[in-house]
């Protein structure tokens, strides 16, 4: 039996990156499947319980989901967070439908948060600004810098909407207080003054909790018909869970990238 083990701890995406590029690996050098992919022994910062295997509190059961054609090879590894996500190859879809599909308890998250705020994808553009500890792995812009995009959008779009979302509260008060047109998810995500530190160590007791929420609107961020972004893991699972990256708009390292269709 051809089994991949992955041990990586750290932030939700982050274990998700490595245990895909993991996969990747082994596909490229198998040129099949592996039989078996444990990841029992991460997401322990999310773990109420150190022993139990929490994957599929996540994620499908990977061998529910048999109807995916894997092309290989694949060209992808953890470091491509900090890519021009134009460049990242999308042949990568049906192992992301295969491995990381949500669960169950999870699209109902996704349903109850679609009806609570009364999505309508085709008029949101998503703000995402993944900062705090981020700004020790890259520079990062500053918020302003969001706003001729954003405002270039808008003269274009009259009736958009912007889905602000952050983990730093300066970003999310900057953007609600500029744009009238525009909401947040109140009551189903953790934000912090800004700092050198994440919410995942600084509350840590509800990690079990708001990473499901966050897997879900993760989800509902790539659905959305605009992006305006950084890089970042918690970035490129949007573009992964996207399929591509049309009418995304990427901060990397101070520069800024359109997708041609933008």
């Amino acid at each position: 039996m051809s089994n991949v083990k992955i041990t990586h701890n750290a932030g939700f995406f982050s274990c998700c990156s490595v245990k895909l590029y993991r996969i990747v690996e082994f596909i490229n050098s198998n040129k099949k499947i592996p039989d078996f992919v444990d990841s029992s022994q991460q997401f322990k910062w999310y773990k109420n319980d150190k022993s139990k295997d929490i994957t599929f509190d996540f994620f499908e059961n990977y061998n529910n989901i048999t109807d995916v054609n894997i092309i290989h090879p694949i060209n992808y590894n953890h470091g491509h967070q900090f890519k021009n996500y134009s460049n990242l190859d999308y042949n990568i879809q049906p192992l992301i439908k295969k491995y990381f599909s949500p669960s169950d308890e999870i699209k109902d998250t996704m349903n109850h948060i679609e009806k609570k705020y009364n999505l309508k994808y085709e008029n949101i553009c998503v703000l995402f600004y993944r900062g705090n500890d981020k700004n020790t792995e890259t520079k990062k812009c500053g918020y302003h810098e969001y706003l001729k995009y954003a405002n270039q959008l808008l003269q274009e779009n009259p009736n958009i909407i912007f889905l602000i979302q952050s983990d730093e509260t300066e970003f999310i008060d900057f953007m609600t207080n500029l744009f009238p047109n525009s909401f947040y998810f109140k009551d189903e995500i953790r934000h912090m003054k800004h700092c050198k530190d994440t919410v995942d160590k600084k509350m840590s007791s509800q990690n079990y909790e708001f990473s499901k929420k966050y897997l879900a609107i993760t989800i509902i961020m790539s659905k959305c018909n605009f992006i305006i972004c950084g890089s970042g893991n918690c970035d490129i699972w949007i573009m992964l869970y996207r399929g591509n990256n049309k009418n995304v708009i990427q901060n990397l390292n101070g520069t800024w990238y359109s997708s041609p269709q933008f």
